[in-house]
């Protein structure tokens, strides 16, 4: 049986293109298998009936191997379970090499198909690592420009001090202190707690 996987990384992101692909190679809308989650792991819905679906003989097709994921010793760990323990064969859309259907079935295939799993593995953690890294130096520039990230700071009522005291001399309850401060009931106990 063929199956097809697609993923992407949120629920914002498009599928439209790596299901094309797969319905390009025959495959049915009910053979592929779709995520909208993280590939920092393997714990995808999807992802895990996939493999529950898989049975010695079959061929998995993904359009890149960035689509089962970005952590490069987890694709190759997930590669080697699929083809050798699952028996199953991999075919990647976008590269041809790692097919194996064909190229695993000599020593020479195998070796040349285990390389360019390597070498793609690598550059899609090395991708996901350069794209953290990014995102940590555009937040440090934007702070230094004065973008402030995160909630806004909750004021505290001018008159908190005399809420603070009515609700510790037991004049009012709990309940009316943080009305009168106007506060949700965490932010109320945090600013308290900072007092005391």
């Amino acid at each position: 049986m063929n199956y097809g996987y697609a993923r992407v990384s949120t629920i914002n992101q498009h599928l439209d293109r790596q299901i094309d692909e797969l319905q390009k190679v025959g495959l049915l809308d009910s053979q592929i298998f779709v995520d909208k989650e993280s590939g920092k792991d393997f714990n995808r819905t999807n992802y895990k009936k996939l493999l529950k679906k898989l049975k010695p003989g079959d061929v998995l097709y993904v359009k890149s191997i960035d689509r089962l994921g970005r952590n490069y010793n987890m694709i190759l760990d997930e590669w080697r379970i699929l083809t050798k323990e699952k028996n199953i064969d991999i075919v990647v859309i976008d590269m041809p090499l790692l097919d194996t259907r064909i190229e695993g079935k000599n020593l020479v295939g195998k070796f040349i198909a285990d390389v360019v799993l390597q070498v793609l593995s690598f550059v899609a953690e090395n991708e996901r690592e350069t794209m953290k890294q990014r995102q940590a130096e555009g937040i440090r520039m934007a702070k230094l420009r004065g973008v402030k990230f995160g909630r806004p700071a909750i004021s505290t009522p001018k008159n908190f001090d005399e809420i603070v005291n009515l609700f510790l001399s037991k004049e009012v309850t709990s309940k009316q202190a943080i009305e009168m401060s106007g506060l949700s009931r965490g932010t109320f106990y945090r600013k308290l707690n900072k007092l005391l």
